[in-house]
């Protein structure tokens, strides 16, 4: 197996005394892993940081083995990790995507999307520039992992109108008249999340409650306590930022 191609690092774990396996997202080949030699050395660890852009190369000899990996770094953004709220957030969806997505199955839209993400980062690092895009994300990412959250019609009166709410339970938008006497049991649909554009931070925290549900129901369910710890970090961070 031997592969060439531009690709979005995801995660570095340390491997040996020297080395690192880095697992990194691709266009056409999705995830990737491989192990660089030297991945832990002063001139590659700089390059080996969550959210860089770089041009790799695996190699294998077969299918099943572990591929070497050597890069060359495209773009840096390694910079933000420098401000708490912009490190969170690339710490976040980057390792959210390494962890949820099979290794070498395409998935072009999820990287188109995470490439936007990252980019929304880094041209206006206050999260009222990238909130609503990070929503966005893991909304599509639950799609794109057979998780879809369904807003076509509400789930208790069939009408296309009004979606305010969600279903915990189903996943399924709920009209206005639909909730009445049970809003306190559903999830908040925001606005922008069907009608797009911008919105205010209790829009976009809404947004992070409501992809947050089902991404520790049925996403992260046996890695709550690893995953769900740094998005609560990025959670507080925006809070912080709002007060």
């Amino acid at each position: 197996m031997e592969l060439r191609a531009e690709a979005i690092i995801l995660s570095i774990r340390a491997h040996g005394e020297h080395g690192a396996i880095v697992r990194a997202m691709t266009e056409a080949h999705g995830l990737q892993a491989g192990y660089v030699r030297g991945g832990r050395s002063r001139g590659l660890r700089p390059v080996l940081q969550p959210a860089n852009m770089v041009l790799g190369q695996w190699r294998a000899r077969t299918q099943e083995q572990l591929a070497s990996l050597t890069v060359e770094l495209v773009h840096s953004r390694a910079p933000l990790f420098t401000e708490p709220l912009p490190a969170a957030a690339l710490s976040w969806v980057t390792g959210l995507t390494s962890a949820a997505l099979p290794e070498g199955q395409p998935y072009p839209r999820l990287h188109a999307a995470l490439d936007g993400v990252l980019g929304a980062i880094e041209a206006a690092p206050a999260a009222r520039g990238w909130g609503t895009a990070l929503v966005r994300y893991e909304l599509l990412l639950l799609a794109e992992l057979g998780f879809g959250l369904d807003f076509e019609q509400c789930a208790v009166t069939g009408a296309r109108d009004d979606l305010a709410f969600v279903s915990p339970k189903s996943g399924r938008g709920v009209s206005r008249g639909g909730a009445v006497g049970y809003e306190a049991r559903l999830l908040p649909l925001p606005d922008f999340v069907l009608g797009g554009g911008g919105a205010e931070w209790e829009d976009i925290l809404a947004g992070l409650q409501l992809t947050g549900h089902f991404l520790e129901r049925d996403v992260l369910p046996g890695r709550i306590g690893e995953m769900l710890a740094g998005r609560a970090r990025l959670i507080a961070r925006i809070k912080r930022a709002v007060a």
